[in-house]
């Protein structure tokens, strides 16, 4: 952990750390925050972790970030309700990262609020750029042009996609079809209801990878798994889904985290071993299965 934090931090004071605990011998990994604003990829629109593996798995997190660039000013709102659910999935960034540290594979995160625009959408969705949501209004959404969409689009979904879009040809270049990955969480209450499950998979129609994990996961009596829960696969769509997986016929396996179990250090450590745990023997398969076509 801490060779990462050194190649990607640019806070001087968490190089300086590191740096005197590997001189004194006394190595401690530096734990993040679960804010990932306190991350470069609060600047730009995605960010990579281990951008070279050669495993043939790609971790994938939409609503990584919180981040609303300034000239949005919020988008109207306090700064209370950044912190929310409404603008990103609490600690799926944070898991993502761990998780591509743990099975060594690579993980490609977004930059950018889901408010500013949903890189989970298709463009057609009401909630691809939301005028509200959870029943807050968004101001900064509420009268945008069709100008203004195309510019949300170019500057921060299609760069985040575009480099799912290459690492997963990377893969597939040099002969490997990688299992896909997707990290977000969900809220432990809805409309009154008390959601009781740990962790979810979701998927549409292809299950192979799904079906298998949720196996692993169920092998611990404790863990609630859901199975397309708390959502649906095909509704709301993923875009992921068709994009990324069904268009390049790859497998994808979409995990879904109660976020009040992920929303500290503690809880986002936690769940990246859990999630590795089941994922080793599942994706160990996939890589020993042999290429189609």
């Amino acid at each position: 952990m801490h060779k990462f934090i050194t190649q990607t931090s640019k806070d001087p004071r968490i190089i300086f750390i590191l740096i005197a605990q590997e001189i004194s011998g006394n190595i401690k990994p530096v734990r993040q925050t679960p804010d990932i604003e306190h991350t470069n990829i609060a600047q730009d629109s995605f960010s990579v972790v281990n951008s070279e593996s050669a495993a043939p798995v790609l971790i994938i997190c939409d609503h990584a970030s919180r981040h609303v660039p300034p000239e949005y000013g919020n988008l109207g709102l306090p700064a209370s309700r950044l912190s929310q659910h409404i603008a990103w999935d609490i600690g799926a960034g944070e898991v993502s990262r761990r998780l591509a540290a743990l099975l060594d594979v690579t993980a490609v995160l977004c930059g950018t609020s889901r408010l500013v625009i949903d890189c989970n959408r298709p463009f057609a969705a009401d909630s691809s750029i939301p005028a509200s949501s959870d029943g807050v209004a968004i101001p900064g959404n509420a009268a945008i042009d069709e100008a203004e969409r195309q510019r949300r689009i170019s500057r921060y979904f299609h760069p985040y996609h575009d480099e799912i879009s290459r690492q997963i040809n990377r893969h597939m270049q040099h002969g490997r079809r990688p299992a896909l990955i997707s990290i977000h969480s969900f809220t432990p209450e809805m409309d009154g209801f008390q959601r009781p499950w740990h962790v979810g998979l979701l998927w549409d129609q292809d299950q192979s990878l799904a079906a298998p994990i949720v196996r692993e996961l169920r092998r611990d009596p404790d863990l609630v798994v859901g199975e397309n829960q708390p959502y649906a696969g095909a509704n709301p769509p993923g875009y992921a889904l068709d994009a990324h997986a069904a268009d390049n016929g790859l497998p994808i396996a979409v995990f879904e985290i109660r976020q009040d179990l992920i929303e500290t250090e503690q809880g986002t450590d936690r769940w990246a071993d859990i999630l590795a745990a089941a994922l080793r023997p599942v994706l160990a398969d996939h890589a020993n299965a042999p290429l189609s076509g």
